[in-house]
């Protein structure tokens, strides 16, 4: 694989880590919320997941990505 991306595709990427960030962010606080165990696993499963996908699309950004 190439070691840098064009401009259009980092910026591809980077939306990516948005929409990934909101939506790992969205499972976690509503797994907190969750009263049903089943709802509250699926939601943290989903978290856990998410943060393993950012981690994977940092590598593709410029300097290791978005710094937490």
């Amino acid at each position: 694989m190439r070691k840098s991306l064009g401009q259009h595709e980092t910026l591809d990427v980077h939306e990516l880590v948005v929409f990934k960030s909101i939506c790992t962010t969205k499972a976690f606080t509503m797994s907190k919320l969750a009263q049903d165990p089943e709802l509250k696993a699926l939601l943290d499963a989903d978290a856990r997941t998410g943060h393993q996908h950012l981690e994977q699309l940092k590598q593709f950004l410029p300097e290791g990505g978005v710094k937490q």
